[in-house]
């Protein structure tokens, strides 16, 4: 239930009804009586109607998701209704949530015993975790003697996920021990003899396709291969504010967000254990694993990491001693300078396996010559990418967007919808 408030506006009418009582009841007069009823009759009468208001207006909101990615369209419904005597000739819808750039306050109408109903969308642009709500109600009588406020407190939290996007010129050095197919002994070459099959994700060349499979299951299958690399990935994002260019979406900072969180989504769909570890504000740090459960633990700490002050040679120098031997290291990183590629020797020595995703400073606005920290890579035989603010403004890279169709292309060429837009239900704020 709202928390309602019913508030005099002036006390200019009050007064003044006061005065005329007092005149006529030291100076009678017909004039006294006149005004003492006319106005009287108008405060009781704004009173009456403010009251009405306040019992009788309700507010419900309504959401479809509980969850977006960056680029996803929110949508809410809001519906007004008065089941009171009178009509509200104003009302102030004023919401308080805290998403960025989404706005849902209106000022409507609605007569008696009806109700009115709209919808406010909007693209989530920057991750996080928001609230949608509360929300507050304005109104009052028509002569402007009475506020009614009706509070909603209730809110729901709305965490915003960094987008997944193909990535389909990157590459992850793989680590030396095989497990993904029937493992041999003392062999770390892939083979042509195919171990099983697992659905394809993006990502994966054509070539591996199982035409067989994917054309009885109706979906792409590809086949997986005796003795193919399957070390766990370690993906270590530097947040170092002091190393960062570029500002809001188009910064080093959420570019390598996106990179991370897309190759953490490419590697566990892929059977990959894949690990988490950024210092801003705070550590994160998430072990290897292969669950789903795990992979809404890397995407929900992507969304929540912010900027820190620990610089890369730190990271480094900490997340070694927990590397198995031979895992797949992914450093994302907009920092040229060498300082941090020395740390690289010690794990390199231990048998880590890295790649480094390299994101151009220039590109972003900032300064640094990232060809010279690829070459010093070069020589250390480190596979590497160097990412510029480009690569994410592909057509293939677009995020998704919610509350629209999702198709998928079947084996026999066949594209049929996975999900439709009316099969996600409304959800009260409560």
């Amino acid at each position: 239930m709202p928390e309602s408030q019913l508030r005099l506006r002036t006390r200019f009418l009050p007064a003044l009804v006061g005065l005329l009582l007092l005149f006529q009841l030291l100076i009678p007069y017909r004039g006294w009586r006149i005004l003492l009823v006319g106005l009287g009759g108008v405060w009781l009468l704004g009173y009456l109607w403010a009251r009405s208001l306040a019992c009788g207006l309700r507010l419900t909101r309504e959401m479809r998701f509980g969850w977006a990615q960056v680029g996803d369209r929110l949508v809410e419904r809001f519906t007004l209704a008065n089941e009171g005597r009178v009509p509200a000739l104003w009302t102030e819808v004023v919401d308080h949530s805290t998403l960025p750039d989404y706005q849902a306050s209106r000022a409507a109408s609605v007569n008696r015993k009806r109700l009115i109903r709209w919808h406010r969308e909007a693209i989530c642009t920057r991750r996080g975790l928001f609230t949608l709500g509360p929300t507050s109600l304005q109104t009052g009588d028509p002569f402007g003697l009475y506020a009614v406020t009706q509070h909603y407190p209730a809110s729901l939290p709305l965490m915003v996920l960094p987008p997944i996007v193909p990535l389909p010129t990157i590459e992850v050095a793989p680590g030396g021990r095989a497990g993904e197919g029937r493992p041999r002994a003392n062999t770390f070459e892939r083979t042509v003899s195919a171990a099983s099959v697992r659905e394809y994700v993006s990502g994966d060349s054509v070539r591996w396709i199982h035409w067989p499979t994917s054309a009885r299951r109706d979906s792409l299958f590809v086949r997986l291969f005796d003795s193919t690399p399957a070390s766990d990935w370690w993906i270590l994002l530097d947040m170092n504010r002091f190393v960062q260019a570029g500002e809001g979406q188009d910064s080093t900072e959420e570019h390598g967000v996106i990179l991370a969180a897309s190759l953490a989504d490419r590697g566990l769909r892929s059977g990959q254990a894949v690990g988490l570890v950024a210092h801003g504000e705070r550590l994160v740090w998430l072990p290897p694993r292969e669950s789903e459960g795990h992979r809404w633990e890397i995407l929900r700490s992507l969304a929540l990491v912010s900027l820190g002050e620990r610089p890369l040679t730190e990271l480094l120098a900490r997340a070694g001693p927990d590397l198995g031997r031979r895992a797949s290291l992914v450093v994302i990183t907009p920092a040229v300078d060498s300082e941090w590629v020395a740390s690289l020797l010690p794990l390199l020595r231990r048998g880590v396996i890295p790649t480094v995703l390299l994101l151009d400073p220039v590109s972003f606005g900032g300064a640094g010559d990232a060809r010279e920290m690829a070459a010093q890579l070069s020589d250390l035989e480190v596979a590497h990418h160097i990412i510029t603010r480009d690569l994410l403004n592909l057509p293939e890279a677009q995020p998704g967007r919610e509350g629209q169709w999702t198709w998928r292309v079947l084996g026999t060429g066949r594209a049929v919808p996975i999900r439709r837009p009316q099969q996600v239900t409304w959800k009260v704020l409560s």
